[in-house]
């Protein structure tokens, strides 16, 4: 499927309640992609290389009556099922977009404790004076409310019930919902995989959702049981013939119950196999888990199908015994493949331990030596197996397609990016593949991802295949871009400079490259293409571009599997370490992109700006040579050259000479001390920044992130810390096949946990783990005030986002979730740090008044120096500091 949205289900008729909308503005005049980016749909529009923030502050929401609460809703039976069939519409207010911080009216009133059920004929007031009203409008007659004009709009529902009780509920097309207030994920591309156990309490309840696909869709699902499988979302392995190993699978679990569930397990069991046990983290109230276990993959030549039993069961017995009092069950069955034919792999991530999956078209060796990886990358709406199904099997190499977490997952970016490396790690072990011969080639929004990941990892692959790519956000993808952006917006802006492909163009100076496109597409312009081949043209020498004249966006499989290009990679291999003589590289990130052969930058000068090192070196003579930019930190890998003897160095004019070989490491740490250069034989100290830990807020989501939220403040405090480690816990699910642990605070316990990130929610008042792992953090924050350093911002309604090293480990960090006051708290609730390309610094402070004012409001941004310090960092502050 080649559409931005796929098809679900039709839901069966049910039940009228009241539903009213209010549309923002996504994809509108001011430059506003819509939400989820329109990456796949056709468009004869040509892409804009810049869109524009209007700064403008709306009117507060709401009339002179303050929007009074309107009893106007259904008493809906406890049995049966609830129907939205009517809405009011209002027009658009809101910016969204690939934005750090966007601005709703709506959301501010929500996170200030302001908003009030609307009525019929409310206003919500517009820049520059302008007012809209709700108008009346129903859903078609299969439930669906749909027209594009409501993309980015807001629906609001009243649901009457005759007692405290528990409903799943199960939506459509909208990117987020407030449940009584509670913030809970959304289903934005129409996917239909999301039922949300959620409370509804004795008399009036309310529902608010934010839509991002101009269709939505509702209802209502009273809960039949505490505890519940779905298999609408497994990630299952497939059997292959003659294998022997236990394989990874996952299901997710519904906890329709308002209590955490512990000591659980999965037993997966076949009936010509023992039972495999494997326990299942706590789920956190009203919440849904996608939990893996293990299942026996043992299968004969000549097996066809295999019937699998799983149950969930609290108190499993010993391997072998009966299975005890399942509380849930269900059975599903797995058709054997074989080795020669297309399936699919599955891992465990280490990103969060979810189970990933990955498509494998195995190739037919024909020659001598280990066989190659073409590692493919889906287009959006695109699952993995569809991908790999579009090539013919090769007697060179095997076809390898990661999911990039999910149909649209990550755009190949941040942890789409993660997943495409752990799926390369893990096939090249598996099959035992020749690393120099990688290539990387993908299509569309996978055509994206190929110029990404090949800009970004450079010495990766000996060639790169885009077809019908485009560039970037920037290009096409409504990135946030600012006019004569101030210090504040430039701070903000370098944080994205990473997701910038075109910043790192010349790292593809060694990469071979065959570049595909249609002529006449309309989803992505061959401009984009013809951008990049304009560009290489002024330094590549090994590169080809074909456009196939009157091909649209898709022409068929040669799409991806373009002969001439399977041609240009059969014969392209990465040279060995002794050969390279010149590096070129730059990156935007040491915690992305750190290395180039012989060469690691380990270190900014100021961080999140492009570094780059051109170094030449001559083994014979053991001589490196060369220049660097914004480089304060770097080492070059010198086990290539041949030992005894000398090693002579000299950097931006500063002469090293005269350096042991070998010595104690096979690497020389470089490090620049204003203008002068001292090499060392080491490496770098890892309590330091570096590509193991370089900070950037969205990196505290990697290395089995568990999510800590805060018990002792107040009940209104508690409330948000659960329900917004819920909500992210559910996005992450959602938007990246995520499987992210939440626990409360005085369950944490360090040893267990140990090397694992962690995300904090709540202040020093409010969790009890912030003694443990924050007691010596250079920001604190506490009811009222941030303290950073030396520095205090006071106030009730700030926010605060960071991140910080977990002490007594050498890789894993600390991403904090916090606020002065629930205004504060509140204002975190949807800050879009799971959308690809939007980023933010080491630390973010900000006002909830971000949601009308947008950066304006934002206190602080930046970065922690090299040594996580304050003082060594680099800051923007807005002068409010009492």
């Amino acid at each position: 499927m080649h559409s931005l949205y796929s098809s679900t289900a039709v839901l069966m008729p049910l039940l009228l309640t009241r539903l009213l909308v209010a549309q923002s503005p996504i994809g509108n005049e001011q430059g506003f992609p819509p939400e989820p980016p329109a990456l796949e749909q056709e468009t004869d529009q040509p892409p804009s290389f810049q869109s524009e923030l209007a700064r403008e502050r709306p009117p507060l929401a709401g009339n002179e009556h303050g929007y009074p609460p309107e009893p106007y809703s259904l008493v809906v039976p406890d049995d049966q099922p609830i129907l939205v069939e009517e809405y009011l519409v209002i027009p658009s207010f809101g910016q969204y977009g690939r934005a750090a911080f966007g601005r709703d009216v709506l959301e501010w009133n929500l996170a200030g404790g302001t908003f009030q059920s609307p009525k019929a004929g409310d206003a919500i007031g517009l820049p520059g004076g302008e007012q809209k009203t709700w108008q009346s409008e129903k859903v078609d007659q299969e439930g669906w409310l749909n027209r594009s004009a409501l993309r980015g709009g807001y629906a609001y529902a009243e649901v009457e019930s005759s007692q405290d009780r528990i409903a799943l509920l199960s939506a459509c097309g909208h990117s987020a919902v407030y449940v009584n207030g509670v913030p809970r994920t959304g289903d934005p591309y129409n996917m239909g995989t999301v039922q949300l156990p959620i409370e509804l309490k004795e008399g009036t309840n309310w529902l608010l959702f934010h839509i991002g696909t101009g269709r939505l869709r509702a209802k209502l699902i009273p809960s039949k049981r505490s505890l519940m499988l779905d298999m609408t979302n497994a990630t299952l392995p497939d059997l292959i013939a003659g294998e022997t190993e236990t394989k990874w699978a996952a299901m997710v679990i519904i906890n329709a119950a308002n209590e955490a569930r512990s000591n659980l397990s999965l037993v997966c069991k076949r009936p010509d196999g023992e039972a495999i046990t494997t326990r299942v983290p706590t789920i956190p109230p009203l919440s849904v888990f996608k939990a893996p276990f293990q299942l026996d993959g043992h299968v004969q030549e000549d097996q066809k199908e295999v019937e699998f039993q799983l149950h969930l069961v609290a108190e499993p017995g010993e391997q072998g015994e009966a299975i005890p009092n399942p509380m849930a069950a269900l059975s599903f069955s797995r058709t054997v493949v074989q080795k020669t034919e297309m399936h699919q792999r599955t891992f465990i991530s280490e990103i969060d331990g979810s189970v990933q999956y990955y498509a494998v078209q195995p190739g037919n060796p024909s020659r001598d030596g280990s066989p190659g990886i073409i590692l493919s990358l889906h287009g959006a709406g695109v699952e993995a197996t569809q991908q790999a199904a579009y090539y013919t099997a090769k007697d060179w190499a095997h076809v390898i397609a990661p999911t990039n977490r999910g149909k649209y997952g990550f755009d190949w970016e941040d942890w789409g990016r993660l997943d495409a490396l752990e799926v390369l790690a893990d096939a090249q072990k598996r099959y035992q593949t020749d690393p120099k011969h990688v290539v990387l080639t993908g299509h569309s929004m996978g055509g994206h991802g190929t110029w990404h990941l090949g800009a970004t990892c450079p010495g990766q692959f000996a060639a790169i295949g885009p077809s019908a790519g485009w560039v970037s956000f920037w290009s096409y993808g409504g990135m946030q871009k600012f006019q004569d952006p101030t210090p504040m917006e430039k701070m903000l802006l370098r944080a994205s400079v990473p997701s910038d492909t075109a910043v790192l163009v010349t790292n593809l100076g060694a990469t071979g490259i065959s570049i595909l496109h249609g002529q006449a597409d309309s989803n992505v312009p061959v401009a984009q293409s013809r951008f990049m081949r304009e560009h290489l043209g002024k330094f590549h020498t090994d590169f080809v571009y074909y456009e196939k004249h009157g091909a649209g966006h898709w022409w068929g499989n040669l799409c991806c599997d373009w002969p001439p290009m399977m041609n240009f990679f059969q014969f392209h291999r990465l040279p060995d370490s002794n050969q390279v003589r010149q590096i070129n590289f730059i990156t935007a990130n040491p915690g992305i992109a750190s290395q180039m052969g012989w060469l690691t930058i380990q270190q900014q000068r100021k961080p999140l700006l492009p570094s780059q090192a051109i170094i030449t070196c001559d083994p014979d003579k053991r001589v490196f040579s060369g220049k660097t930019k914004n480089i304060s930190c770097l080492t070059l890998d010198v086990q290539h050259l041949k030992p005894g003897g000398r090693i002579s160095i000299e950097l931006d004019g500063c002469q090293v000479t005269s350096i042991r070989w070998p010595g104690k490491t096979k690497q020389l740490l470089c490090r620049r001390h204003q203008d002068q250069w001292q090499v060392t034989d080491g490496i770098l100290p890892q309590r330091e920044k570096g590509p193991h830990r370089y900070g950037m807020f969205k990196d505290a989501f990697r290395h089995r992130a568990i999510l800590v939220y805060g018990t002792r403040g107040n009940d209104s405090e508690n409330a948000w810390a659960l329900a917004k480690a819920r909500y992210d816990a559910e996005s992450f699910w959602y938007r990246g096949n995520g499987a992210l642990e939440v626990v409360a605070d005085t369950a944490f316990k360090p040893d267990v946990f140990q090397d694992r990130n962690v995300i904090l929610y709540g202040n020093a008042d409010t969790n009890a783990a912030w003694p443990i792992l924050l007691s010596t953090s250079p920001v604190q924050v506490r009811r009222g005030a941030i303290s950073i350093g030396t520095r205090r911002e006071l106030g009730d309604n700030l926010a605060c986002l960071f991140i910080v090293p977990r002490p007594n480990s050498a890789m894993a960090s600390i991403g904090v979730i916090s606020g002065t006051g629930l205004a504060g708290l509140r204002a975190t609730n949807r800050l879009r740090y799971f959308v690809s390309g939007v980023a933010y610094p080491d630390l973010a402070i900000f006002g909830h008044d971000v949601l009308t004012d947008g950066i304006s409001a934002v206190r602080t941004l930046g970065f922690f120096g090299a040594d996580w310090s304050i003082e060594n960092g680099e800051f923007e502050w807005r002068d409010m500091a009492l």
